[in-house]
């Protein structure tokens, strides 16, 4: 330990119990699964893997666990919990049976240490809701498991009864509770308060591991885990990418290096630090929630620059002058976003970052161009791809693989049936067709495809076209489609005909993540462009 500080911390991570209750995240077994995986890879020291007693998926999650479907190679399986009911008896608890018959090794159980909700929320006495807390812990020591004791509400119950929020505390300790973990259960506290209270803990309990489980209700819970650990906690909770109930928990995306990068405590194993974007982003991906850009550390925009000074002095002395570390250390990276505010100092990084030489005059002329396209409505810092394809152009590339001559979009609508019994047989139906004529070296090929919508149909029908002589297209996929509405003249609730509109759409290959952008008064026409260059793009790197 150095400056008081010390040298390591141990990461527990609740994504797949604590960070599963976000709004929008529901986790099957196989995606509970794979997210242990990552979170193993990745080299946090704990994974509380859920409530068993709670619902047939936790249970099954640990059996699957246990029968060896999951092999953890740093990380141990922690197993959720609570204290034994008031009045009742430890040895006939279902949830206290439940945690000792999941098959994990150390279970973590929480218990009320605010005096206001032993009396008011479980309507018994202070002295039962100290004897809860040590039977629970007791028994399930005797039972041979490693335990941790959340106590819920700890700073708002130690301001408010810091005798009994104590008390709570030494029954666990004593009863043979490993980690102390204090919670900030309805996230309202503030650095100084946790650091304080976390600091009068340590000193009361002098060789017992004291633990952080922050929420992050009022915006602190990053910073108020990073205090505890400054008031001697040795013992971190929180999230992937802050999953969590309501305002979520702790982000261990970024507690994770702000302990390790900015204070020096190790909280990871050697060489892992690097693999916190890719397993935020795979995590993201494994929930179904998109990433947070704008996420410290990991997100897309965490190294991303924009303005023309700050894309000059990255020019000239590199990402040191605007960058806080180097985005390596977590696996990141530095990205220059071309707009109206850069100019051709950043106009050529980015082209270095392509892997174009871009020299002064084709910046400047390029960099003019899209002040214009963004008057009209393109913003190319979301679409790299259609970027790219553009410096290339300025270089007097052309692409080679086809060259588009027209298409044509129509969709037929048929109203529900009556299925002559009195009632409707069927749903209304609407087909969209595409037509598009395309020349393919000296060839003239005219394609068809059918969809759900013209988006749809004009992707099939240029696979139709395109795929025989390039099979590359085959692992090509849409992933997204997103339309903006650019004038909002027409007013909410009238015709938006005539209106620009700008289509963004994601695009991968299995390997490799793009967007391209389109803009039109016409939705179609902006959809084409942003397809077009999307598979463009994808051939261009199909060989990467």
């Amino acid at each position: 330990m150095s400056d008081g500080l010390p040298d390591s911390v141990e990461i527990f991570d609740t994504t797949l119990r604590d960070g599963a209750q976000f709004e929008g995240i529901s986790l099957t077994v196989e995606d509970k699964l794979r997210v242990a995986e990552q979170l193993d890879w990745l080299g946090v020291a704990w994974i509380e893997g859920g409530y068993p007693q709670a619902n047939p998926k936790d249970e099954e999650f640990f059996r699957r666990a246990a029968a060896g479907e999951m092999q953890l190679t740093t990380a141990q399986l922690v197993a959720f919990g609570s204290t034994r009911r008031p009045a009742g008896r430890v040895d006939d608890d279902p949830t206290l049976r439940a945690l000792v018959e999941s098959g994990a090794g150390t279970v973590c159980i929480v218990g009320k240490s605010w005096d206001f909700h032993v009396t008011e929320a479980l309507g018994t006495t202070l002295d039962e809701g100290v004897v809860m807390v040590a039977d629970s812990v007791r028994f399930l020591s005797d039972a041979g498991l490693r335990v941790f004791f959340d106590a819920e509400h700890f700073f708002d119950g130690y301001r408010a009864n810091p005798e009994f929020a104590l008390r709570v505390l030494e029954a666990a300790a004593i009863a043979g509770a490993d980690c102390l973990v204090l919670c900030d259960t309805n996230g309202g506290s503030l650095p100084h308060q946790v650091q304080a209270i976390t600091t009068d803990v340590v000193s009361h309990f002098a060789g017992t591991t004291i633990g952080i489980h922050t929420q992050n209700d009022s915006g602190c819970a990053v910073a108020n885990s990073v205090a505890a650990v400054v008031g001697g906690a040795t013992h971190v909770q929180g999230t992937v990418n802050g999953y969590g109930e309501r305002t979520g928990n702790a982000n261990l995306m970024t507690v994770i290096p702000d302990l390790t990068l900015k204070l020096g405590i190790a909280t990871l194993p050697e060489g892992r630090m690097e693999r916190l974007t890719k397993v935020s982003r795979h995590v993201a991906e494994l929930v179904n929630l998109p990433p947070h850009p704008a996420d410290p550390y990991v997100g897309s925009s965490a190294f991303a620059h924009k303005g023309g000074l700050h894309t000059s002095a990255l020019g000239k002395v590199g990402g040191a002058s605007y960058e806080h570390i180097d985005p390596s250390e977590v696996g990141n990276r530095t990205r220059v976003l071309v707009s109206d505010l850069g100019g051709r100092s950043g106009m050529t990084l980015k082209a270095t970052e392509f892997g174009l030489d871009l020299d002064a005059r084709a910046a400047g002329e390029l960099s003019e161009r899209l002040k214009v396209l963004e008057a009209e409505g393109f913003v190319f810092e979301a679409a790299d791809a259609s970027l790219e394809l553009l410096m290339r152009e300025a270089l007097g590339w052309t692409q080679p693989w086809f060259h588009v001559e027209s298409y044509v979009v129509s969709s037929h609508h048929r109203a529900a049936s009556d299925d002559g019994l009195g009632g409707v047989s069927n749903d209304a139906v609407v087909s969209t067709r595409a037509t598009v004529e395309l020349r393919i070296g000296d060839e003239l090929v005219t394609a068809v495809g059918e969809g759900n919508g013209p988006v749809n149909a004009l992707d099939g029908a240029l696979r139709s076209a395109l795929s025989v002589p390039f099979p590359a297209l085959d692992r090509i996929r849409l992933t997204d489609y997103r339309v903006r509405v650019l004038d909002g003249s027409a007013g909410p609730g009238l015709s938006t005909t005539g209106a620009v509109v700008r289509v963004l759409i994601d695009f991968t290959d299995g390997d490799r993540t793009w967007t391209t952008t389109g803009v039109s008064p016409n939705l179609i026409e902006a959809s084409w462009q942003a397809l077009r260059d999307g598979l463009t793009f994808g051939l261009l790197h199909a060989a990467d």
